[in-house]
């Protein structure tokens, strides 16, 4: 069963409580001049925004200013949803449209406050283009290297979902809120509500996570700080956290590789990171919370992104939400970390169906052409182009109970028609121990534990 929907706050109360107290400075408001009744002489339109105006002490459907939000300043963009629906018109354009320029100008990051119903009907289709407008703004904004972190609130439905909302690079979203392109009036009378709420967008990798009103600040704050916080210098590779000796054998190798009781990539991350956030779903349809983990966190007082694999076989959304993380930190020029742990790529028929090989493809091409310095970690298995895409070309390492393999001992035999004996012979053939990928000039060398 979906949350009971968030109580519906003001514009104004929601930035009193994610806002520094005493930052908030509202943005000057462009003057247009329209007729009565709007541009399309819509009968009792002037009559229904003085009504809105008079209940809400607002003259258009969104509160435009900058404040300080856990220390960093932004560009906030509140929505009240008490007038009109919080429904974009051309005066709501105009406002957007000068939050943007005015980030723009100053270097400052956009935040959304998003609680909408869509276009607004009474303006017709001089409505409807305002979306193209914001997408215009938002797309500058992203040019610029300015990060957008959209809060998704009760209701955030039609175009300002599609917008500035599921166009962020970031999404939250409130326990319960009504998320989706389709308003409640509008969908068919059989569709399942529940499909319709944060929750439901946040498993279908489409938010980044729902978080409680009373953490919402904390939150948005930490996001904040991190997305704007670049830095020139790579990543280090983590200090190895399993077995120090180097294997004899490939054998040996791949069954370190392999042990449950090896470390996994939450553990290398939680040894690196003083604190850290999840960005979640490849914003496609999927998401791989088991397979690949991705976000931003703080290390040593600076940002970097990381994507890890966590020893399961990845899946299409996984590789995408990973591509999703580097092409995000490349803007903003945050360096990246990747750790890699994967006996490969998923390959059942669902992977297929999912588009397993043009996600590959695309998280090769994201890696290859970033600009932003990659380092990779190799804590386990590398299993073939499913591990290799994650990897950093020039720029890998290796701890020492890993192994890196054009194809598993295993399948590598049975290929070859050798019998289950010479699997062993197999994987030393195949030269993938640590020490054997120094020599080879695959990797830059093999990490070693911190005791």
């Amino acid at each position: 069963m979906p949350e009971p929907a968030p109580e519906r706050l003001s514009a104004r109360q929601v930035l009193g409580l994610v806002t520094d107290p005493g930052t908030f400075a509202e943005l000057p408001h462009p003057a247009r001049r329209s007729p009565p009744d709007g541009p399309l002489a819509w009968q009792g339109y002037e009559a229904s925004r003085a009504r809105a105006a008079g209940r809400t002490g607002e003259e258009e459907s969104v509160v435009v200013g900058t404040a300080r939000v856990e220390g960093t300043t932004a560009v906030l963009i509140a929505f009240e949803f008490g007038f009109l629906g919080g429904s974009l018109g051309e005066r709501t354009g105009d406002r957007l449209e000068a939050a943007h320029v005015h980030a723009r100008a100053h270097r400052l990051p956009v935040v959304p406050l998003v609680a909408t119903g869509g276009s607004r009907m009474q303006e017709g289709m001089l409505a409807l283009s305002q979306l193209q407008r914001v997408a215009r703004q938002s797309a500058l904004t992203r040019e610029a290297g300015l990060a957008q972190i959209a809060v998704l609130r009760d209701p955030t439905t039609g175009g300002g979902w599609a917008t500035l909302g599921a166009g962020a690079d970031v999404i939250l979203a409130l326990p319960g809120a009504q998320v989706g392109f389709a308003g409640s009036r509008v969908r068919p009378p059989d569709a399942d509500p529940a499909a319709y709420t944060s929750e439901a967008q946040f498993a279908a990798g489409s938010v980044d996570a729902v978080v409680p009103m009373s953490e919402l600040k904390s939150r948005l704050g930490l996001w904040l700080r991190l997305l704007t916080s670049p830095a020139a210098t790579p990543a280090d590779p983590p200090a190895a956290l399993g077995g120090t000796g180097l294997p004899a054998t490939g054998g040996e190798a791949v069954r370190r590789a392999r042990s449950p009781q090896r470390p996994r990539a939450q553990a290398y991350l939680d040894a690196y990171f003083t604190r850290r956030v999840a960005l979640v779903g490849d914003r496609c349809g999927g998401a791989d919370p088991d397979g690949m983990l991705c976000g931003f966190g703080e290390r040593d007082g600076r940002t970097v992104a990381f994507a890890a694999q966590t020893g399961t076989a990845t899946r299409p959304a996984g590789y995408r939400t990973a591509a999703r993380l580097i092409r995000l930190a490349d803007r903003l020029d945050i360096p990246v970390l990747t750790l890699v742990d994967t006996p490969g790529a998923a390959n059942d028929a669902d992977a297929e169906r999912q588009g397993a090989g043009a996600a590959i493809a695309e998280l090769f091409g994201e890696v290859a052409a970033a600009r932003v310095p990659i380092t990779t970690l190799v804590i386990g298995e590398g299993g073939s182009g499913g591990a290799l895409a994650l990897a950093a070309p020039g720029n890998t390492w290796a701890t020492p109970d890993s192994y890196f393999s054009v194809i598993a001992p295993e399948l590598a035999a049975a290929i070859l028609k050798r019998p289950p004996e010479e699997v062993e012979p197999t994987a030393d053939q195949l030269r993938i121990r640590p020490q054997d990928l120094v020599e080879l000039g695959v990797i830059r060398g093999i990490v070693t534990s911190l005791s």
